[in-house]
């Protein structure tokens, strides 16, 4: 497989999940609407979303910077990253990020910006110190894949769609306990009705938990399509998969990670147990890295 099949194959599946995402957030209001009687609950769901995607799509950079710690890199302070940045954005036709550092030993990075004329590339000291120039030239590549992508644009909306339906979910069952049982007692309301509240109260469970499994499955997706991108950029895939094996196995840990922030970056700065289950890798932000390195390593660029 090459790496323009693979990044059109993730693309597709990318795409696939997150309309299927959308049709899921949209099912849970509906259900919610009907079991509480009330048809606005679900144009209140669909109003707050839009308002809550426009306020993160204009400040969601800024707020990122500011809980990573990351201060703006001037052109005199790192010259040769500025135009290894530089070069690359113009390999593939993109405008010049801002570059931030984050002093911080640990390596790592990540991209941020609603679009390639905001964008804006994140790096740690520990990355510029620890890693070979192709190495390093493969983490900018992947994080301009991003940029190139609108993942983050995608990340963002994503996000917004899982605070939703984890915030409607614990608004429903306040109001099952508060109120279904007043409600069930209602004459009018016939055995149909019952199970529909019954089934809307086991929903509110699950739906957060689907949610969540859904969301960090695109963001999955998204690190496969930019190691693919990346790659591709450089011509170099061993590049890239010699950073990710160093970066993974760096045994400083990132002092201003949290778990807002860590889809973001190449490489979990959260430290996970080496575990395997399905369980346990359905709520990973990111894959694998011996998969990542073992895909980038079966790539051909010819």
């Amino acid at each position: 497989m090459t790496l323009y099949n693979h990044s059109d194959l993730n693309k597709r599946k990318t795409w696939f999940l997150f309309t299927g995402f959308f049709i899921f957030a949209m099912l849970v209001g509906y259900v919610f609407s009907v079991a509480m009687e009330n048809s606005m609950i679900l144009y209140v769901v669909v109003f707050i979303s839009i308002i809550s995607s426009f306020i993160s799509y204009w400040f969601s950079d800024k707020i990122v910077l500011s809980m990573s710690g990351a201060h703006q890199l001037k052109f005199e302070d790192n010259k040769e990253l500025y135009r290894l940045v530089e070069n690359l954005c113009i390999s593939i036709g993109l405008p010049t990020p801002k570059i931030y550092i984050i002093n911080d030993p640990s390596p790592n990075a990540f991209a941020t910006g609603r679009n390639p004329k905001n964008a804006v590339i994140a790096v740690t000291t520990g990355l510029l110190n620890k890693l070979e120039k192709s190495e390093l030239e493969g983490v900018i590549a992947h994080e301009l894949s991003h940029v190139k992508n609108y993942d983050i644009l995608i990340a963002t909306l994503t996000t917004v769609m899982v605070g939703m339906i984890v915030l409607l979910a614990d608004w429903f069952r306040r109001w099952a306990f508060y109120s279904g049982g007043k409600s069930r007692s209602n004459e009018n309301k016939g055995q149909l009705q019952l199970i529909i509240i019954i089934l809307a109260i086991v929903f509110s469970i699950l739906a957060p938990i689907f949610a969540y499994i859904m969301q960090f499955a695109i963001s999955r997706k998204r690190e496969f399509l930019a190691d693919a991108d990346g790659a591709l950029i450089t011509r170099y895939p061993e590049g890239l998969a010699r950073a990710l094996e160093k970066i993974s196995s760096d045994p400083n840990d990132l002092k201003k990670a949290n778990r807002a922030t860590a889809h973001l970056y190449i490489s979990s700065p959260l430290k996970q147990k080496n575990k395997k289950s399905l369980w346990v890798k359905a709520f990973m932000t990111h894959p694998p890295i011996e998969d990542r390195v073992k895909a980038l390593r079966g790539m051909d660029i010819s």
